[in-house]
């Protein structure tokens, strides 16, 4: 049933797009892609009909949803049948139908990019970034073909079109040197190549009691500054999102003021590096929502930022830290890398899942004591061992990837679990 509904969205997804010719950004990578995709279209969304995927959308089902802008119909016959029946009468006439959709691309395997792009006209292409040990390499030969499926949105690119790179991922820069001579590109980062640079980099925290925090940073472009204020936004990969947003805005018209403006509504998603109120006058970074090798390394490197006005003699930085998955034969020096970069900074680790061993075991070759590590197979069994260690002050990073429900942790210790279907992932 699965691949019938598959094949009529996608007959239903081509056929709206040659009806109202909306142009077509989209983005992909292996870290990074959901925050661009949200800061591409905060950018966008004053001056023109913008639609982005909601949700996990970024699949062969999820990609045509967002096109058509339809739900799932789950395992409804009725539901899906009504959906195609709403695509139909879209086609003959949808009041206001963007201008601009923006597309959040997800590989897991070979042919995935090949499959979207066969029916997705893509005008802008937006290549985050992969770091040296990705997801999905259990589904790829090596780390080069998952890049090589990857890079075919870039490589797809019309004339006319956009390619925007992360400078600062050399697998990205090396896929810009292999695009045709005609292919127009923008490179985006803190690295000196970069077309749109980043500079003056600062964590802000005044208040966090009255959520007075966020990321300053200047934003370069052909000899022009302007400065950029992320409001209650953590990590310095948001800063990536936000070059790569301004990139994508300037094609469209837009100058650096406009951009910077409409970058101040940008804000983080459920469970990406969202800060939250702890239990016992703690803080929590909930970054549950998923895990990578990069990912992982850069939330501790949020963590170990909180040296100034979250901390105090007694406050102490914890991180939980879960299975990363998909990584095929990495999976070990994957997991050791995070736990030796994690002995450096923590003074508790708390790990969760079998191959998250590597972790604590790397740690505690590191030095980390072992009476600070502790260790779980599932995250249900973490969260009341972790709430009874927390202290006062105590900042605690939490996360891992998806199917290993790291929020269960953060649910266990939030001061208002009550507000957990608002704030947590789903």
């Amino acid at each position: 049933m699965q691949n019938i509904i598959q094949k009529i969205l996608r007959v239903l997804a081509k056929i709206v797009i040659w009806r109202y010719q909306p142009v077509i950004v989209a983005v992909t990578g292996s870290v990074g892609k959901t925050s661009t995709k949200e800061a591409i279209y905060h950018v966008l969304r004053k001056k023109f009909r913008v639609r982005r995927n909601l949700k996990n959308y970024n699949n062969e089902i999820g990609v045509p949803l967002t096109i058509l802008g339809l739900e799932t119909g789950g395992d409804s016959i009725l539901a899906w049948l009504g959906n195609f029946l709403k695509a139909i009468l879209i086609f003959f006439w949808a009041k206001g139908y963007p201008e601009i959709l923006v597309l959040e691309m997800g590989v897991d395997k070979p042919g995935d990019m090949k499959y979207l792009l066969d029916f997705v006209p893509v005008k802008i292409g937006v290549f985050t970034a992969i770091g040296e040990f990705p997801v999905h390499l259990e589904f790829f030969p090596e780390k080069g073909k998952l890049v090589e499926e990857k890079a075919r949105l870039v490589k797809s690119l019309p004339k006319d079109g956009l390619a925007v790179l992360n400078y600062d991922d050399l697998s990205i820069r090396m896929v810009g040197d292999e695009l045709p001579e005609n292919t127009k590109i923008l490179y985006y980062g803190f690295g000196d190549g970069a077309d749109v640079k980043i500079n003056n980099y600062e964590l802000k925290i005044d208040d966090l009691e009255k959520w007075k925090f966020g990321l300053n940073f200047k934003l370069e472009y052909q000899g022009s500054n302007v400065p950029v204020k992320l409001k209650r936004v953590l990590g310095k990969q948001q800063c990536f999102s936000a070059a790569a947003a301004a990139s994508v805005g300037l094609y469209f018209g837009l100058n650096l003021v406009e951009i910077s403006n409409a970058l101040r509504k940008h804000r983080s998603l459920a469970g990406r590096t969202k800060l939250l109120k702890g239990v016992k006058n703690t803080w929590i970074i909930d970054d549950s929502y998923n895990a990578s090798p990069l990912s992982t390394l850069v939330a501790l490197d949020l963590l170990e930022e909180f040296n100034g006005p979250l901390r105090n003699e007694a406050s102490r930085k914890i991180a939980v830290l879960g299975d990363m998955l998909e990584l095929g034969q990495e999976t070990e020096v994957a997991h050791r890398q995070v736990g030796q970069k994690a002995a450096s900074i923590v003074d508790l680790l708390f790990t969760v899942g079998s191959r998250s061993i590597f972790i604590a075991d790397q740690a505690l070759r590191q030095g980390l004591d072992q009476d600070s590590i502790f260790e779980f197979s599932q995250s249900s069994q973490a969260g009341i061992p972790l709430q009874e260690r927390i202290q006062s002050g105590d900042i605690i990073l939490i996360k891992g990837s998806r199917s290993i429900q790291m929020e269960k942790i953060t649910k266990e210790i939030m001061a208002h679990p009550e507000e957990a279907d608002k704030l947590l992932v789903h």
